[in-house]
């Protein structure tokens, strides 16, 4: 299981009107996990369907028309002492208000952001809805592990016409995840599809953006390989993203390069995790530009990081007729290290000497 459209039944749904934001608690249908998961497939469907339809929200709107809208994606982490610890939400919270900002809609509170994300999770986790901690996720550093994904979003307003959206919706859900990329295949390929351009809106976390990424990713899978790496929009040689995560190099001479961000490159907050714990290792990391040539020779590790990938190996990059293999297709030692403590770090394995676990129980 990857991510999984049977939400927890407890969402938060928030709305802005003349007299600012306003919200509450919203408890879908639900039975006990233990009486879901005896469910019948069909009866199952039913009831994660009635969690996902909200019939007092407008189908057609700036949201549903024109893809004006925004959202983010953090995980509530199942810890070795069996508590629950949300990460780094604030960034998460900041993020969400800046790309509501970008897109001209009314910012929501970045507190308001992070209570609504702790308080769905316990409320949640109240009526049993959370994953248990497992020690035999540590054999494989993690990468089956199970999480709460959490999905806070905005949705427009009725409305028909190109428009900015002025009294949106926020909702944030809850839903179970595992791993997301599929074991046994870490192949990257370099699409000529362009993600993002100049001037656009690559660096908000809009719907809209994520378009040209499932197409592209689509066309990677297909092929045979298990993500898509696209480059710039202007001169078409420099290395931007992934098809949902930011991307690393780390070099034959130990330096470790990310792109730089920009108006085309999402400030993922991972990516910013990572920064951080290569410096702490005295490792020289460079925000810059970096041409697919330079990846592809001068690359001794590759790996993409997001909430969703963590920091996944990469074991090749093809371009054109081009094929790098890194590490001699095995798991780096640096990435490694950088994945494993940056995993136990999430899950309470090792200490929170940053802070940047947020404790919901």
């Amino acid at each position: 299981m990857a991510f999984s459209l049977s939400s927890y039944p407890v969402v938060y749904r928030g709305k802005y009107g003349s007299k600012g934001w306003k919200g509450g608690y919203i408890e879908k249908p639900h039975r006990s996990p233990q009486e879901e998961a005896a469910l019948k497939p069909k009866e199952r469907e039913a009831l994660a369907e009635s969690r996902n339809l909200y019939d007092d929200m407008p189908l057609v709107n700036y949201s549903t028309q024109y893809g004006l809208s925004c959202f983010e994606g953090l995980k509530a982490l199942p810890q070795k002492d069996g508590g629950l610890a949300i990460f780094r939400p604030d960034r998460n919270a900041a993020r969400f208000y800046k790309s509501m900002e970008g897109l001209y809609m009314p910012p929501f509170p970045e507190e308001t952001f992070v209570k609504a994300c702790v308080e769905t999770v316990k409320r949640n986790a109240m009526l049993g809805f959370k994953p248990e901690y497992k020690t035999a996720w540590e054999k494989d550093s993690y990468m089956t592990a199970d999480s709460v994904y959490i999905r806070p979003f905005s949705y427009a307003e009725g409305g028909i016409g190109v428009n900015i959206c002025h009294e949106p919706w926020v909702i944030v859900i809850n839903t179970p995840v595992s791993a997301y990329f599929t074991a046994g295949n870490s192949d990257a390929v370099v699409t000529s599809r362009i993600r993002a351009t100049p001037g656009g809106t690559g660096w908000i976390k809009a719907a809209s953006n994520y378009t040209m990424a499932a197409l592209a990713k689509h066309e990677a899978l297909e092929k045979g390989f298990m993500e898509c790496v696209f480059l710039d929009a202007t001169d078409h040689r420099y290395v931007e993203e992934g098809s949902s995560c930011n991307i690393f190099f780390y070099l034959k001479s130990g330096e470790l390069v990310t792109p730089a961000l920009g108006d085309t490159i999402l400030p993922g907050i991972t990516r910013s995790s990572i920064i951080e714990l290569a410096r702490d290792r005295k490792v020289k990391v460079s925000e810059r530009k970096i041409s697919i040539e330079e990846a592809l020779e001068e690359t001794k590790e590759c790996f993409v990081s997001g909430t969703a990938a963590g920091a996944t190996p990469i074991e090749s990059l093809s371009y054109r007729k081009k094929k790098a293999v890194f590490n001699k297709g095995k798991t780096g030692e640096f990435t490694a290290d950088i994945r494993d403590t940056l995993k136990g770090i999430q899950y309470g394995a090792l200490p929170d000497t940053k802070g940047w676990l947020l404790r919901v129980l």
